[in-house]
């Protein structure tokens, strides 16, 4: 598993920073494209520029309070859509929305090499905050993925948009989504588990999500049943939704009926 730094009351924030830009460093690579694309023409030709700005937030919103496994997972899938082997920064509190124990293991079985992993664990969401605009003037990671103990207001979310947009970085923020609040993300994205196919021993074939595009800025609202394959990080349409003269009140119905 990547380093993991937790935050300690006896250290000073001035040596936790250091921590947090040596990792950064000393993991440092180079390039990186601004667009972000599915692969896929049908969630892609919903996306402005045919897929996602990099440099910017996007909202993760579990379906129910039991997708949040789920959500999280969709956030690493995208992360691994990123390719290379630039660091991933994952801020989490104790108190805040978790997928339940982030391990090596996990993050492998979905297609991200656990090694790139930077896991900072802080007390509560000002920290949470606090990592995340110093991982964002690092410019380092490929990708920041926080879940905080509260939905920021607009205020905050419109800072964490800013900053994302001046380093170019993708910041995927996992949301509670208690109380709907406004925020500057330029996407929504709500995610809910689907049955996954398996082989003859009871093994995933593939990871499998309720997708629905709630919110794109310069773009459209959609919803899609999609697959992801961990080995070549690619998103197909799961077979019933392969068909793209389903009519949309047919997807509706059809995702409507799997949530249960």
């Amino acid at each position: 598993m990547a380093p993991v730094i937790s935050f300690d009351r006896n250290r000073g924030r001035r040596e936790i920073v250091a921590d947090l830009q040596r990792l950064l460093q000393q993991r440092d690579s180079h390039g990186r494209p601004g667009i972000f694309t599915f692969g896929l023409p049908a969630i892609d030709g919903y996306l402005p520029q045919g897929g996602l700005s990099l440099g910017a937030l996007h909202d993760i919103v579990p379906e129910t309070p039991g997708d949040m496994a789920a959500a999280f997972g969709f956030i690493i899938a995208l992360i691994c859509r990123l390719g290379g082997t630039r660091p991933v920064l994952i801020a989490t509190a104790p108190q805040g929305v978790s997928p339940g124990q982030i391990h090596g293991h996990g993050l492998n079985m979905i297609g991200l090499d656990p090694t790139r992993v930077i896991l900072v664990e802080a007390e509560d969401e000002i920290q949470v905050h606090w990592v995340i605009e110093e991982a964002l003037k690092s410019g380092v990671p490929a990708a920041i993925a926080a879940m905080t103990a509260r939905e920021p207001d607009l205020r905050t979310s419109r800072r964490f948009h800013l900053a994302a947009e001046k380093a170019g970085l993708p910041l995927l923020l996992l949301r509670p989504d208690a109380k709907r609040r406004s925020s500057a993300a330029i996407t929504r994205w709500r995610i809910g588990a689907a049955h996954a196919p398996r082989d003859r021993f009871g093994l995933l074939l593939g990871w499998r999500w309720r997708i629905g595009l709630e919110r794109c800025r310069n773009g459209r609202q959609g919803e899609w049943l999609v697959e992801f394959d961990h080995g070549t990080h690619r998103f197909s349409l799961a077979a019933a939704m392969a068909d793209p003269a389903l009519p949309q009140g047919a997807i509706a119905r059809f995702l409507a009926g799997r949530s249960g």
